[in-house]
């Protein structure tokens, strides 16, 4: 059961630090250099400005983001490092990174693996915030996002997956993966804009 506010404290003024919804942002930081991203960067450009508009709708109604992102096996490194590494000069990644720029409230886990709860932190912070219903988006929708939705699941969170807010290599591994996601945890997969996020 969630802790009460005043049981858990705050996070040092990252806010919300209370929200019973959470929006995970997963590995769209990222240099998309990987073999065959060439396949799927339209597709995460389009992604990406639908993430980024729900992100400012989901910041009105007071859910927070959460940045889940690969560390790309940079055990040294961390979110602000990642972030400019993916933004110099030339890096394929660079305008989705721009446009995803995290703001100075949001939140950043650093997984090591695919799924954003496999050996991070993720959980631990959900449970701070109170999150109950996650709004999951990012790359790629058949691997990180999937596996996290299953790890979300098993977790009794209940799961939002807009349909436009996530890519993979190819359109039919989106449509496989959020008709897996839509019948097995049992996730809404409507498109980001018909998300009442006041309903969350």
């Amino acid at each position: 059961m969630p802790r009460s506010r005043a049981s858990r404290g705050d996070l040092h003024g990252n806010a919300p630090d209370d929200a019973r919804a959470a929006l995970l942002i997963t590995d769209m930081i990222n240099g998309f250099d990987f073999e065959g991203a060439k396949q799927m960067l339209a597709r995460a450009r389009a992604a990406a400005r639908s993430i980024r508009s729900l992100k400012r709708r989901a910041k009105q109604a007071g859910i927070p983001a959460v940045y889940v992102n690969d560390n790309f096996g940079r055990w040294r490194s961390d979110f602000r490092m990642l972030l400019k590494h993916v933004t110099r000069r030339g890096c394929p990644g660079a305008p989705i990174a721009e446009l995803l720029a995290p703001d100075d409230d949001d939140y950043f886990v650093l997984k090591p693996k695919h799924s954003g709860f496999q050996f991070s932190a993720l959980d631990l912070l959900l449970q701070h915030l109170g999150a109950r219903t996650l709004i999951l988006t990012g790359v790629a929708g058949n691997f990180c996002v999937l596996f996290t939705a299953h790890d979300a699941y098993m977790r009794d969170y209940r799961l939002v997956v807009p349909r436009d807010c996530v890519a993979s290599l190819k359109p039919s591994d989106d449509r496989y993966a959020l008709a897996h996601m839509a019948r097995v945890t049992k996730a809404d997969v409507r498109p980001a804009a018909r998300i009442d996020l006041s309903a969350l």
